[in-house]
This record gives C-alpha cells, sequence and structure tokens, in this order.
C-alpha cells in the first residue's frame, strides 16, 4: 500500500470512528497542488481512483499500470525550437572550423548565419543531417559528457534559464502521483534517446530504461584497449508518429493504459493506447499561454497540433488548457 492510500485510509478510519462526515479541505493533501480545480485535474484522479481500486470493474494490477509521456512540449517546453535542435545548433558552431565546406551548405549555413526560417524550411530532413553531423563519431560516454556539459551552461533564448528548469512543474507532479500509484512512467519522444538519458532520471524520476527514443547506429569497438559503443552517421530509428505505438510495443511488451503528448506527433500512440479494453486516459497539453510560455497548436511549425485535437474532441480525451489549468508553468514559478 502506498502512502497516499494509507494517507486516505487514515482520514476514512478516523471519520468513520469520530462520526464527522468531512474534514477542513486544508487537512486533506492535494496531490497536484499546480493544477486548478477544473475538469482536467478531476478527470485525472477520477481514472487513477478508478483504475487502483480493487473494487471497481476497471481496476487494473499495478504491474499492468503503464502510462506513456513524450517529452518535448508534454513535459518540457519545445519553443522556439526543439532543445535538441538548440543543442546541435550549438555543436555546428562549435565544430564549424573544422568543416569549412558548412559556410555553402544547407542547413549549416543556416546555421551559421542565424537564419531561423531557412532552418525550419530545412524540415525533418535538416535536423537529421545536422544530428548526423554533430552527434557522430563518438563514444555513448563521450556523448553522454558532452550533453550534460551543455545542459549545465546553455540557456533558453527567451527565459535565460537552463533547459532543464523549463519542466513542467504540474506534470511532475502527474508523474510523481502516478508512480505513487504504482504506476510504471516511460518516456516515449522523438527525441534523441541518448540525449534524453543523461538527464531525465534526475529531472523527471524516470530511469534511463524507461526512455524510448530516436536513435543513430552505434558499433563496438575497442579504443585504447577498452571496449567502447561508438555513435554512427546512419539513422537506426525514428520514433514519431506512427513508429510510437510500434516502438512501446517492441520495447515495453504492454499497451499503455494511460498516455500523455501535445502534437499530432503523438496521435497514433494516445490512439493505440486508447483502443485497448478496460478503462483508458488520453491527455493532450494545449499550449495557450504566450505570457507564462508560448501559445501555438495548428500553424506552428514545432508540436502542431491540428488532427490529434480533432480526434481529442471525438474521443473525448481530456484537453489541458495550459493557461486556465495551471497555477504554475515552471517549478521557479
Amino acid at each position: 500500500m502506498t502512502q497516499l492510500k494509507i494517507l486516505y485510509s487514515a482520514i476514512a478510519l478516523s471519520l468513520a470512528l469520530t462520526g464527522c462526515s468531512a474534514l477542513p479541505t486544508a487537512q486533506i493533501i492535494d496531490p497536484l497542488p499546480s493544477w486548478n480545480e477544473g475538469q482536467s485535474k478531476t478527470n485525472i484522479i477520477h481514472f487513477v481512483n478508478t483504475v487502483t481500486n480493487p473494487l471497481n470493474p476497471d481496476y487494473v494490477p499495478a504491474n499492468e499500470r503503464i502510462a506513456t509521456f513524450d517529452n518535448d512540449g508534454t513535459l518540457w517546453s519545445e519553443q522556439p525550437i526543439y532543445f535538441q535542435l538548440l543543442f546541435a545548433i550549438d555543436r555546428v558552431k562549435q565544430l564549424a572550423p573544422q568543416h569549412p565546406e558548412w559556410q555553402y551548405t544547407q542547413p549549416f549555413k543556416a546555421v551559421l548565419e542565424n537564419d531561423k526560417q531557412a532552418l525550419l524550411a530545412a524540415g525533418k530532413k535538416g535536423l537529421l543531417e545536422l544530428i548526423m553531423a554533430t552527434h557522430a563519431g563518438l563514444t555513448s560516454a563521450e556523448f553522454t559528457q558532452i550533453v550534460k556539459n551543455w545542459l549545465a551552461t546553455a540557456k533558453h533564448p527567451k527565459f535565460n534559464r537552463p533547459y532543464t528548469e523549463l519542466v513542467f512543474q504540474p506534470m511532475l507532479e502527474l508523474l510523481s502521483y502516478l508512480r505513487a500509484n504504482e504506476f510504471k512512467t516511460y518516456i516515449v519522444s522523438g527525441g534523441g534517446i541518448e540525449f534524453m538519458r543523461p538527464w531525465v532520471e534526475s529531472v523527471y524520476g524516470i530511469p534511463p530504461e524507461q526512455v524510448i527514443g530516436s536513435s543513430i547506429k552505434t558499433k563496438f569497438e575497442i579504443r585504447d584497449n577498452k571496449p567502447v559503443l561508438v555513435r554512427l552517421a546512419k539513422i537506426n530509428f525514428f520514433n514519431d508518429k506512427a513508429d510510437k505505438p510500434v516502438a512501446i510495443n517492441q520495447q515495453i511488451g504492454r499497451r499503455p493504459i494511460a498516455a500523455f503528448g501535445n502534437s499530432d506527433g503523438d496521435l497514433q500512440m494516445l490512439q493505440w493506447t486508447a483502443a485497448g479494453a478496460g478503462a483508458r486516459f488520453m491527455m493532450l497539453i494545449h499550449h495557450t499561454d504566450a505570457l507564462r510560455e508560448y501559445a501555438y497548436d495548428k500553424d506552428s511549425h514545432i508540436g502542431k497540433l491540428d488532427q490529434a485535437m480533432d480526434f481529442a474532441q471525438q474521443g473525448n480525451w481530456t484537453v489541458v488548457d495550459m493557461q486556465k489549468d495551471w497555477e504554475v508553468i515552471y517549478p521557479a514559478q
């Protein structure tokens, strides 16, 4: 029995023994304090209570309580461009003296000239070219250290804060709430798996083995008489859209009972979750707060939310309005 369940049981016993019908609100711990009272918060708590109550027909055993989360735009911000792309841009600038040809070759030319429009126009193909050029040739250990060093020093262009401080406080609470109720939480992201693994455990409490992401090929080598894994300039798997449920099936082996995303890239993961039997919970984060974060949806190059919103409305999924549903956005607030 979790601490949260023990607390609720103690409250119920106290009420029964004293004959009281209620306790002051202040005495009941709110598992989601950064969430404003409303339908989104109510839906989350109702779902968790439903699947964890052994007397409920929709009860789910603890070993089947799988929850999957997109990362970019769902657990942390993703504007003005994906943070891993900003990391790749910094790597291009750092490595540019060794590659004079980049001054004339897109998308490297766009990076070196700070041409955001040309960079966005390069699309996924351009992003992959940047990643191939800046992420490969290193051992896994070397790449991990470079990621850690970058996160320790890089600052967001709008908020002037480290990127790991731009995680969503309400979602941190949600992760903790689910784990307190014996859910196993996974990241299922289009971001690079080795870009995320060095920091997600300390920030989200999600261990590296519960991270599913895009990857490039690696090979085993002996360097300086030591075995290493070397990153190659070849895509192994791009974890987006229809490939997300494929990756979940391959790497988890269970269909989630809860899935959380924010864009059309997460649609198939939520559809796959919704198609299972029993109680299911699907949530989209709608970025509506231009003051505290960003406001964007169907017209955005980053985190486009269009088709997924239509499906959410048809399927009665929970859609979080960041401006209305979240008391704070970031932990520092």
